[in-house]
């Protein structure tokens, strides 16, 4: 019996053998045909935003460009998001999470969330990172932003031309560079057509509330403000121009829709090509750390739609200056400029550096107040 038994395992462990050497082994189902170093997995890609994505303005912007990644890339990307979470503590929590969920692309998009982002990145090297308005970086983290400060300029021109009583207002969240660059930009741009301009800054403390960032329109509008815009993120301040009879710029999307008679114009953000792009540089293995800030040449931002209040002249006018920015012709930020103190900050034909305005902390002439 032991015989019959180790023949019939011999015979057994031959055929074995000979179906190996055959390639006859292997059912088809199993066999693996992807090429080498292809991988048809998507690749997981995260959003982090600050605020809900019906804000209308920053986060809803961002989750735009989210959609429009998915649209160009299709399966080649799975996305997923979470929204209104706080800089600081929670946000490390959260990216923590997404990192440990497997998404190896993750956007954090929002300033608050730059350290966070940094401590995570230590614990996943092979996780790639991307914080926009941040300034710190890493082999794995790479920071972004758009210039801005050449959509304000062109908005302050709108504002300096349409107000009557020469006096603007400016809601703000935090003051931070990126958002003192902004006012400051604003306000050039508002006195290259009305040089009798003033700006109006109330600071929110905040990037989201409502309520607050109407209050704080409303109060301006109080002490004469007739032009409002803002660094905030909801569409209070525009429903608080509406309601008043006065105008406004919005920021962030095009926010008509909450104050069609007051709704001059927008500056706004389009992420989506900015996203596909950093995202197939992932996929091809091509992504390295940078920090990159386009402006108005590219198209990730630009100015919607002019209000038919706006006269022919300035519309005109805006376009031939937007032109000037983009052959560099024109700097938002070429001297001469002085501050609130009359002291020259930027002599003529001298253009501030990036880094200088990376650095921002003070104000331009015609600002009234002083800063936080």
């Amino acid at each position: 019996m032991l015989f019959i038994l180790d023949r019939n395992l011999s015979f057994i462990i031959v055929l074995l053998m000979l179906l190996q050497a055959c390639g006859g082994g292997t059912s088809p189902d199993l066999v693996d045909d992807t090429p080498p170093g292809e991988d048809t997995a998507p690749l997981k890609v995260a959003f982090v935003y600050v605020g809900p994505r019906g804000d209308a303005g920053w986060t809803y912007a961002h989750d735009k460009g989210r959609l429009h990644l998915e649209s160009i890339l299709n399966d080649k990307v799975k996305t997923t998001f979470i929204e209104s979470v706080a800089e600081g503590a929670d946000s490390e929590r959260v990216i923590n999470q997404l990192a440990r969920s497997g998404n190896k692309l993750i956007f954090a998009t929002s300033f608050g969330y730059m350290n966070p982002v940094l401590a995570v990145a230590k614990r996943y090297p092979d996780v790639i990172f991307e914080h926009a308005t941040g300034y710190k970086r890493a082999a794995n983290v790479g920071t972004y932003f758009d210039r801005a400060y050449e959509g304000r300029y062109l908005g302050g021109m709108v504002a300096g031309a349409m107000t009557k009583t020469n006096t603007l207002g400016y809601v703000a969240s935090f003051p931070i560079p990126e958002v003192i660059r902004a006012i400051n930009a604003f306000t050039l741009g508002a006195q290259s057509v009305n040089p009798k301009v003033k700006v109006k800054v109330v600071w929110v403390s905040t990037w989201y509330d409502p309520a607050r960032e109407r209050e704080a329109a409303e109060t301006m509008i109080i002490q004469g403000a007739d032009v409002i815009t803002q660094h905030t993120d909801s569409a209070g301040p525009i429903a608080a121009a509406d309601s008043n009879g006065v105008y406004a710029i919005g920021y962030n999307s095009d926010m008509s829709v909450y104050g069609e008679s007051a709704h001059l114009t927008a500056v706004v953000h389009d992420w989506g090509p900015l996203y596909v792009e950093k995202t197939l540089a992932v996929i091809n293995g091509t992504w390295f750390s940078e920090d990159v800030w386009p402006g108005l040449s590219s198209g990730v931002v630009g100015l919607s739609e002019m209000h038919t209040d706006v006269p022919d002249r300035v519309v005109d006018k805006v376009a031939e200056i937007k032109a000037a920015i983009i052959d560099g012709n024109i700097h938002p930020f070429m001297g001469p400029i002085y501050d609130q103190a009359n002291e020259l900050r930027v002599p003529a034909n001298t253009v501030m550096t990036d880094e200088e305005l990376l650095e921002f902390n003070w104000y331009v002439k015609g600002i009234e107040g002083n800063l936080p």
